[in-house]
């Protein structure tokens, strides 16, 4: 009997070890895609754009806590000027996303300059609203999960190749690191279908 209970549970085993290893794959992958060819040298100005998400509010959620992290730990020491750009209206609740993950980026510590685009509905309005608050910046790193932060890219490089010919990976994505996120924006990517990257 025990023999028979330990094959399902190696199976699930098996399964569950086999999503991890994908969603780690998709990361890896969309994490390297829609770059700039040649980015600028390490030590100019840069601009980190974190992506929001959904939020009710009172304070920064689980998920735009874990980006604003993200974007935080992507900015250049090494940078003559850096800024975040965070990016999310009042979709989930009356406070724009935005305003709350910068209130979290200064508990975490941050007293750098930010910029806020505290209208912005979807992930295309993003960055449309970005471009203005990026435009000086030598280098620009979009975080989010990387699935969602490709997309983006994308965008930036239709509406503006000249801003797009700047991008730089950012530090959002790390192995092991938030698994069941990982999954879950894999998953979202999967079902929605990405659109063909540069």
């Amino acid at each position: 009997m025990r023999r028979v209970l330990l094959i399902p549970i190696s199976l699930a085993a098996a399964g569950a070890v086999g999503v991890l290893a994908w969603a780690e794959t998709v990361h890896w992958r969309t994490s390297r895609q829609a770059l700039g060819p040649s980015p600028a040298p390490a030590g100019g100005s840069e601009a980190v754009v974190v992506l929001g998400y959904r939020d009710t509010g009172p304070r920064a959620n689980f998920v735009n806590r874990y980006r604003v992290r993200v974007g935080l730990r992507s900015l250049d020491p090494a940078a003559s000027e850096s800024v975040l750009v965070l990016c999310g209206g009042a979709v989930g609740g009356e406070v724009p996303e935005a305003e709350l993950m910068a209130r979290y980026a200064r508990e975490r510590g941050y007293t750098g300059p930010i910029r806020l685009d505290a209208e912005s509905r979807t992930t295309a309005e993003n960055i449309r609203n970005a471009i203005p608050l990026i435009e000086d910046a030598g280098r620009i790193k979009i975080v989010s999960h990387p699935p969602h932060a490709v997309v983006s890219r994308e965008y930036l490089w239709e509406l503006r190749p000249d801003l797009a010919a700047r991008l730089v990976r950012g530090d959002d994505d790390r192995i092991g690191e938030a698994p069941l996120l990982k999954v879950a924006a894999a998953v979202i990517a999967a079902r929605h279908g990405r659109r063909a990257s540069r």
